[in-house]
């Protein structure tokens, strides 16, 4: 899953980002206002961490820019204001969640995963698609109750597809939720990726969607997968 973190100090934001992609989260990192309207223009991001007092401005303006747009992606502010107007007044700008300077990692990882699981209009906490679980808070995968192992980018592929079940996601939408504008991909990278996931889990796991790019297999054609591994053990 992609952050676009959008904090001007460099030691604070060096330690989320570092703090995150140990959670297995792709984050690109911007300083100002100016520099993360252009970042949501170019990049896919699946959630919003944004510092209030940056240089060219109050990050809340930033966000009553994206809501009036029509712009639904979930925004968590990080805010040394701790005052109770002022996450009011962060609530009513269109935020979706308030979080005050210092805070702990772990919290903000928890809260970003309840943002993400509202958004997708989950209830429970674990990702339940057919046969397959994944626990986001974990970081574990089972198919049929049994533990797969896989790699941090092809969990978070898999995380991807199952935050958006029915879409078609094009290559680079799904190349944005993996690595960040400063990792150097090979141009074979993504496809490797899910090669591994439909080995390790089951070829009906992800569907190529030909001239658009792939979706997540439906819970029937994943049944139907474990159903067939069953019955030939």
């Amino acid at each position: 899953m992609h952050v676009l973190l959008v904090e001007d100090d460099e030691l604070v934001a060096a330690g989320i980002r570092a703090g995150l992609e140990s959670h297995g989260w792709a984050v690109d990192r911007v300083a100002t206002m100016a520099a993360a309207r252009h970042a949501l223009h170019t990049l896919t991001s699946d959630v919003v961490v944004l510092d209030r007092g940056l240089q060219d401005g109050d990050g809340l303006a930033l966000v009553g820019e994206w809501r009036e747009a029509g712009r639904t992606l979930p925004v968590l502010v990080l805010t040394a204001r701790d005052a109770v107007h002022d996450r009011v007044a962060g609530l009513k700008a269109g935020a979706d969640d308030y979080l005050v300077k210092p805070f702990d990692l772990d919290e903000l990882v928890a809260r970003l995963h309840a943002l993400l699981r509202r958004a997708g209009g989950r209830a429970h906490p674990h990702m339940m698609h057919g046969p397959l679980c994944f626990d986001p808070q974990a970081r574990q995968v089972t198919w049929q109750g049994r533990p797969v192992a896989l790699s941090r980018r092809e969990m978070v592929l898999l995380e991807t597809f199952l935050q958006s079940p029915g879409s078609v996601l094009s290559a680079d939408q799904l190349r944005d939720s993996l690595y960040g504008l400063d990792d150097e991909v090979e141009s074979n990278a993504l496809n490797v990726h899910i090669h591994h996931l439909r080995r390790k889990v089951a070829p009906a796991v992800i569907e190529t969607v030909r001239g658009l790019g792939y979706r997540l297999g439906t819970p029937e054609a994943l049944a139907e997968a474990d159903a067939s591994s069953v019955a030939s053990r």
